[in-house]
């Protein structure tokens, strides 16, 4: 399919399909990329839906994929192109059928909010008040929210850049002990700033590399909020992630958890889990239902946590106000993750909450790259134990054919190539 630049000729609205019309209601989905292909596969696998991705640039398996129809803008288009393109779709299929629109970034969820006056005639979106998305959204708000209701986070502080910068500027110095982790408060703040060492996660070993740091960061223009925060010991193993939904009534339908086994480690894909094993966090969960409730939540939500092994708890680091890059680990281990949304947005129906699991292995990496970073004998034999009745690899769709599986082996092979480049062996701390 080509990659017009431009969005100045718009093709007519595709036709969703006789699917859709059996399921009663149109998918709109906006971006690319895993999580969104997933989320797809999930509609189409539970109610045949064929989906309408709206992105910029597309990639290659969407385009190929029986599960979706892409209408790509070129890389050109500006975010504002995105919601004209969809309200225009909207027009153009003429109300016959409710339109579901999701999106499966924080900047385009973000973008949905912001211009929810244009989408929301014409579309349902289930995604949170613009309040609560602002709060949320910020990792130092969310740090300060989970100290009030109770929920276990590191020790943060925060480095706000917004403040007009005097001559002779030098960078604030932190109280916290080094190492530390630092990150962008927002990360949708973050995603058009430029500059030589940008990672979405940065681990740093003492102040001198921190003010550094800071200093690049302010000259590129950055004017957002930092969070620095204590490292918490332990490398991926000890990291895990939670995804649920949260209905219209404010009734947290979906909880569900798993351990990371191994996370990405590029630079710009730092922290993405890679592999993952289902297992219950029971007192992770409840705080995440918890803070959920208490904050009037709606619609998917994605924690990242990780267990502190000088207390045992789970340490809260953030929500992310959308499923979730890896949500095929939810829908693979028995609960397809498009019976939440569809219920509580299309049917208007309660359901009861689900919380129980299988016990799956999700993996986007070669068994023999896992392998080599588990260093837990325990861990090890757990692993392979669930591996022998079959890794869940998104990209392998049976509907799509064989072109999904050999996609899925160069994935596997591409991440060998990056993990002998970034992290070519495990080590105590993740980084």
């Amino acid at each position: 399919m080509p990659h017009p630049e431009t969005p100045t000729s718009r093709p007519a609205a595709p036709d969703p399909g006789p699917s859709s019309a059996q399921a009663g209601f149109d998918l709109v989905l906006l971006g690319s990329g895993l999580g969104v292909y997933t989320l797809a596969r999930a509609f189409h696998e539970e109610y045949g839906v064929v989906a309408t991705v709206i992105t910029k640039v597309g990639i290659e398996p969407m385009r190929r994929s029986v599960t979706c129809v892409v209408d790509e803008l070129g890389s050109s288009a500006s975010d504002e192109d995105l919601v004209t393109a969809a309200v225009d779709l909207a027009i153009e299929r003429g109300g016959v059928r409710p339109q579901l629109l999701l999106a499966n970034a924080d900047s385009l969820v973000q973008l949905m909010s912001d211009h929810r006056d244009q989408l929301e005639p014409h579309y349902v979106m289930p995604i949170l008040e613009a309040d609560v998305l602002e709060r949320l959204s910020d990792k130092a708000e969310f740090a300060r929210l989970c100290t009030e209701h109770g929920v276990a986070t590191p020790r943060t502080e925060v480095i706000d850049l917004s403040i007009p910068r005097k001559a002779g500027w030098e960078p604030p110095r932190t109280d916290l002990p080094f190492p530390v982790v630092m990150k962008a408060a927002r990360t949708a703040d973050m995603a058009g700033v430029r500059f030589a060492g940008k990672k979405k996660v940065w681990f740093l070993e003492d102040p001198e590399e921190l003010a550094a740091l800071l200093r690049s960061i302010a000259a590129a223009g950055y004017t957002g909020r930092l969070i620095v925060q204590e490292l918490i010991p332990g490398d991926d193993t000890a990291e895990g992630s939670i995804t649920a939904y949260t209905d219209a009534a404010g009734r947290v339908t979906l909880l569900c958890s798993a351990r990371v086994l191994l996370g990405e480690h590029t630079p710009d894909a730092l922290g993405r889990p890679a592999a993952m094993i289902t297992t219950p966090f029971d007192d992770a969960l409840e705080q995440a239902r918890a803070l959920l409730e208490a904050t009037g939540y709606r619609g998917y939500a994605n924690f990242d946590v990780k267990r502190d092994p000088r207390d045992g708890t789970w340490k809260f680091f953030e929500v992310n106000p959308r499923i979730g890059r890896n949500n095929f680990y939810v829908s693979s281990a028995g609960a397809n993750v498009s019976r939440f949304v569809v219920a509580d947005a299309i049917e208007h129906r309660r359901i009861e909450p689900v919380t129980q699991f299988d016990e799956i292995l999700y993996s986007l990496v070669p068994m023999p790259l896992l392998r080599r970073y588990l260093r837990d004998p325990p861990l090890k034999r757990w692993v392979a134990t669930v591996a022998r009745r079959g890794v869940r690899n998104p990209w392998t769709y049976p509907a799509d054919g064989g072109w999904a599986r050999r996609y899925a082996r160069i994935v596997g092979l591409n991440h060998v190539r990056k993990f002998l480049r970034h992290y070519p062996r495990p080590t105590d701390s993740g980084f």
